[in-house]
């Protein structure tokens, strides 16, 4: 079986960390998010992956190559014009419509069991599985509706707090961004135009008849598609560590900084007293002595010279979020 990850976003709301690097690319933990998707999807015996590519693909290339180092066979699909998740297939449908594949999204980590996916969309000869997981916090992820028989029958709609929390009993439902999926997909996605599976592909093979089943996972999962997501996802994992931030190669933290909750990329430095708290910076930032920053994401001014969102400080580009 193949596996597709998704590459070719622009990164819009990571910004400014996408300035210079492909979403997929940005460092989770001291490595790539792709590196951790492409060990995540060999562990489960996928040995062909294909990337779509689009905002900064170089970035992409740069870290995967071939992917022999990882004992995988990497396929890459540049993407001229971005041509969303149904277009993205489409576009390498001659890699893909001879049997049964994966589809995930190129800006999560996750520990869901792939083997439970791919055995629960066989026992269920469904045209694609989606994997679900409940949104317990509420967050804004677009709600999946299933019936019960466990198919899915509407995408759509955001969860509202003030009503969902009233009762336990129905906790909506969000789409973890993986998916297993037959070649008779094909079928129902336009050939050569931007499209989304979600929006024009599976609400098409719905209408049609055809089954799109859901499978609700348990275990870990995080969308790294925003600072604050980004941020926080990096803090879990480090708090279940017993720390508090972390930093990349060659980075250096003077006598007298005080870092929390923070992550810092490759070759920072923190200047002498300065005070950092839930921030996060970039490769070869410089934090002048005795600054005091909180809920910023800093990256070096050269990289957005006209920044529209942001203030450039010295030789720095601050994003609050």
């Amino acid at each position: 079986m193949r596996a597709m990850i998704l590459a070719a976003g622009l990164g819009t709301r990571l910004w400014p960390l996408t300035a210079d690097r492909a979403k997929a690319a940005v460092p989770f933990l001291n490595k790539p998010i792709i590196v951790h998707l492409i060990e995540y999807l060999k562990r489960y015996g996928f040995a062909d992956v294909i990337i779509n590519l689009h905002h900064q693909g170089e970035s992409i290339r740069r870290v995967v190559g071939d992917g022999s180092a990882w004992g995988v066979r990497v396929f890459y699909s540049e993407e001229s014009e971005i041509l969303g998740t149904g277009g993205a297939l489409d576009k390498v449908r001659h890699l893909l419509q001879e049997e049964t594949f994966l589809v995930i999204n190129g800006k999560i980590i996750t520990d869901i069991d792939l083997h439970a996916v791919c055995e629960a969309h066989r026992q269920r000869a469904a045209l694609a599985t989606l994997v679900l997981m409940k949104n317990i916090r509420r967050e804004r992820f677009s709600i999946v509706e299933v019936d019960g028989d466990g198919s899915i029958v509407r995408f759509g709609g955001m969860p509202s707090p003030a009503l969902d929390e009233a009762s336990d009993d129905h906790v909506p439902l969000l789409f973890t961004g993986i998916q297993i999926v037959e070649p008779e997909i094909f079928e129902f996605i336009p050939r050569g135009v931007f499209s989304h599976t979600t929006v024009d592909v599976y609400p098409r093979a719905i209408a049609c008849g055809r089954r799109i089943a859901a499978y609700i996972a348990e275990g870990q999962w995080y969308e790294l598609s925003t600072l604050e997501r980004y941020l926080n996802a990096s803090l879990a994992f480090l708090h279940s560590e017993g720390r508090s931030f972390i930093a990349g190669e060659g980075t250096v933290i003077e006598d007298g900084a005080e870092v929390r909750e923070s992550v810092l990329w490759k070759r920072v430095h923190i200047g002498r007293g300065a005070r950092l708290q839930h921030c996060i910076i970039g490769d070869e930032v410089t934090i002048p002595s005795e600054s005091d920053l909180q809920r910023v994401a800093i990256v070096r001014a050269a990289l957005c010279p006209s920044p529209s969102v942001g203030t450039i400080v010295g030789q720095n580009l601050l994003v609050p979020f």
